[in-house]
């Protein structure tokens, strides 16, 4: 009885969409410029989504979020080490739901609402409470507002990332996965080479490096996008081996390889910047 009554729902929509004279075939192209039949599939789409959502890409979804918890839980039990790592994995989950998505023809509205909302707790709440856990909250009422800036700066980015164009071959602004793996990542060097406290340097290191990361994430920096690397298509066998090549030094030390990758990446902005900006005016130079 119920199956009958979604199909019936389903039919008396398909059929008022007829109905309406907006959406006659006669009539061509609506007022938005989209025909009769687009208006009646999307009709159709958005009753079908309401029926349910995709499993498998959202549970990758909720894989990250629950990673981005532990990290929280983790830091709040002073095991600063395990919290960093939460977050590297919620970085290759993050990285894995769009892409599952993609490839199983998956997406949807939902899914990229709850990937924002994954992407905030994991890349925006975890990274800055573990920072404040570790160092920050030696400092005070400066340590609060360190804090807040990187954790508002992310809320931003993925705000501004949501509204704007997509643009696939650049990023604007630090992606907040990569803050996050700034932030986590000197957490972990930092314990890994046994530094331990050192104060004033820890609080000043840390409060350097979340800031710094967080006003990367609202700049007008462009930043190579991963989204470009050929997953899917046949490439050289090279690139395999590279591939190899790059597991293989990172697993010679994780934290220190990943910690100087981040960063390289995060500098690579300001410096394209700068170049472009030299070239520019160098060519300025030149016609003049």
């Amino acid at each position: 009885m119920e199956e009958e009554n979604k199909q019936h729902n389903l039919k008396a929509i398909e059929g008022g969409a007829a109905a309406d004279p907006a959406l006659d075939e006669d009539e061509g192209q609506g007022e938005d410029g989209r025909s009769a039949h687009d208006r009646r599939r999307s009709i159709g789409q958005r009753f079908r989504e309401a029926r349910g959502v995709y499993l498998l890409p959202n549970l990758i979804t909720t894989g990250a979020l629950f990673a981005g918890f532990f990290a929280v839980v983790q830091a709040m039990n002073g095991k600063f080490v395990n919290a960093a790592i939460a977050i590297f994995a919620a970085m290759l989950l993050d990285a894995a739901d769009g892409r599952v998505a993609r490839i199983t023809r998956s997406t949807s509205a939902f899914g990229a609402e709850y990937d924002s909302l994954s992407d905030m707790v994991a890349f925006g709440v975890a990274p800055s409470l573990v920072a404040f856990t570790f160092a920050l909250s030696e400092l005070g009422q400066i340590g609060w507002v360190v804090t807040f800036i990187y954790m508002v700066c992310a809320a931003l980015r993925l705000a501004r990332f949501n509204t704007q164009p997509s643009d696939h071959a650049a990023f604007t602004g630090l992606a907040s996965p990569s803050a996050a793996a700034l932030v986590v990542g000197t957490v972990w060097v930092w314990v890994d080479l046994g530094l331990g406290d050192l104060s004033p340097w820890r609080e000043i290191v840390m409060a350097t490096v979340t800031a710094a990361a967080g006003l990367l994430m609202v700049s007008n920096f462009k930043y190579f996008s991963p989204k470009e690397l050929p997953l899917r298509g046949r490439v050289p066998f090279i690139t395999l081996v590279l591939v190899v090549l790059v597991f293989s030094v990172i697993l010679v030390d994780p934290p220190k390889v990943l910690l100087t990758g981040f960063s390289l990446y995060a500098l690579s902005g300001p410096v394209h910047y700068l170049w472009n900006l030299r070239s520019g005016r160098a060519s300025s130079a030149k016609s003049e």
